[in-house]
């Protein structure tokens, strides 16, 4: 049974179903053995790095009959022409240039199932194995051509939802968060260095910063603030990959499903003027500004419904409001704010208040204390105003819930340090974490330096506190794979995809 870490050639279809398919090759010997089932083997084997070949997927030991009939004979020393699986583009990579610094090849074949099966089955009678899930990005990281931070960036890229989570996933795996955290670990190491040179040689000084309780503090808490802020950024990053369940909700007839099909921009619900023609909840999936979101409409809300039917899509209603991250709740403009809206209003669910049916409602009917700026939409579903204005105050709510720091909400030990950035300024740097492993690990070095400074401040002995920075470098460096373990590295590379 094959594991993380052997070194045989393997393959696997990198790409989804689709007209054209790319299956991917890599490992020592790899061009040699596609060779053996290519149709121009000396043009493959002799093609340098970063070229296109044009051939075919051969079988190998496998042979079309003759042209001649089933009754005839066919000549004596007449050489068969092998069975083609499949005409191919064959784009050849050299080590170290290729995505696993391994020698390697992108077959670009037919998209159809058959014939990517069939091409798989061909490489593996020339000698290929099967690729586990997440072998290729796992080669790349132990050739060094990946960070475990970029290589879980791919993954991310695989499952973006939206252009901008997609944009984020880039910019991780440009190596844009591996160099901060390089830059954090060298702040503390440092700090460690100096902590440790110190306990070797007490009577020295080091650049005169030995005499206070902790040398090189300021590089400490420079690591400290950048952990910080990365850490605060964890739950908006989070809301990007994985998006956020919003529920439409409101009393019967104010618009609910008229609103849902006008975000979508189809008729998907049904929409009637009697009260109560959406039954149950239907669900679609769309972007608020690059967020991707579950929109679910509901069934009105009331407490007097007296069709069985109704009642139960009433219940279900409820339901789904629980588990919303936020609610938008109209009201029906032309009927105004009734005393089942304010009790909405009154419950500790996040919501956005829409004043619906504005191209007819009377003017100046709006409550003030509900529709405030910035926090309320006036709009018409049925002509489409102001639904621009919904889906940016939308995608503002969701960004505002999860911009609280959680950095070391769970930490006893002292206050941190005022962050250098603001959450919100996090956006544009593409720093933000892109895992919950990622998390774990920053929340660990926050923790242990957190600790080190309280420890320091009470004037402790630099033995207790040496400990706890050398934990916190060792979280920064599982970070970024600097310090892994086989387990850890099976564990995470075998929730990628085959192929990836």
């Amino acid at each position: 049974m094959r594991r993380y870490g052997d070194r045989d050639p393997i393959a696997a279809r990198a790409t989804g179903q689709g007209a054209l398919a790319i299956v991917r090759t890599s490992g020592g010997g790899s061009l040699d053995l596609l060779a053996r089932v290519f149709s121009r083997p000396q043009a493959l084997l002799d093609a340098p790095g970063n070229t296109v070949i044009y051939g075919w997927i051969v079988e190998p030991g496998a042979f079309r009959r003759n042209a001649a009939g089933p009754n005839e004979t066919r000549r004596a020393g007449t050489p068969d022409e092998p069975r083609r699986v499949d005409e191919v583009l064959v784009s050849v990579y050299r080590a170290p240039k290729s995505y696993t610094g391994e020698d390697g090849a992108d077959i670009s074949c037919h998209g159809g199932e058959a014939v990517v099966k069939a091409v798989l089955e061909t490489l593996r009678k020339a000698g290929f194995s099967d690729a586990l899930a997440g072998e290729f990005s796992f080669r790349a990281f132990m050739n060094g051509r990946l960070d475990l931070t970029r290589s879980e960036s791919v993954m991310e890229l695989v499952s973006a939802k939206t252009g901008e989570a997609a944009e984020r996933a880039l910019r991780r795996l440009s190596g844009v968060l591996e160099r901060e955290f390089h830059q954090i670990r060298e702040k503390l190491l440092e700090s460690l260095s100096a902590v440790e040179i110190f306990l070797d040689y007490p009577e020295d000084e080091i650049d005169g910063e030995a005499a206070g309780p902790l040398p090189y503090r300021e590089a400490a808490e420079e690591a400290l603030r950048r952990l910080e802020t990365l850490a605060a950024s964890y739950r908006r990053e989070r809301l990007y990959r994985e998006g956020a369940i919003v529920v439409i909700a409101g009393r019967p007839n104010a618009g609910k499903s008229s609103l849902f099909n006008a975000l979508l921009r189809e008729d998907r619900s049904i929409v009637a003027e009697n009260p109560g023609t959406t039954r149950d909840w239907i669900e679609a999936s769309l972007s608020f500004e690059g967020i991707p979101v579950r929109l679910i409409d509901t069934a009105g809300l009331r407490e007097d419904a007296s069709d069985p039917v109704e009642e139960i899509g009433v219940g279900r209603s409820r339901e789904m409001l629980e588990n919303a991250d936020l609610v938008i709740y109209v009201i029906d403009g032309t009927a105004g704010v009734t005393g089942e809206d304010r009790a909405f209003f009154s419950t500790p669910k996040k919501f956005i208040p829409v004043w619906n049916k504005a191209d007819i409602a009377p003017s100046g009917s709006r409550p003030a204390e509900i529709f405030l700026p910035e926090k309320s939409a006036a709009l018409s579903a049925k002509t489409g105003e102001g639904i621009e204005t919904l889906c940016r105050i939308v995608a503002e709510s969701l960004l505002d819930s999860q911009a609280c720091p959680d950095a070391g909400d769970s930490f006893s030990a002292g206050e941190p340090p005022e962050r250098p950035e603001s959450v919100h300024g996090l956006s544009g740097w593409g720093m933000g974490l892109g895992s919950d492993r990622q998390k774990d690990l920053v929340d660990r070095a926050v923790f242990s330096l957190r600790e080190a400074f309280f420890l320091a401040d009470k004037k402790e002995p630099l033995e207790l506190i040496a400990p706890f920075l050398r934990e916190a470098l060792n979280s920064v460096g599982e970070i970024t794979g600097e310090i892994s373990t086989a387990d850890i590295l099976e564990t995470m590379f075998s929730r990628f995809c085959v192929g990836k």
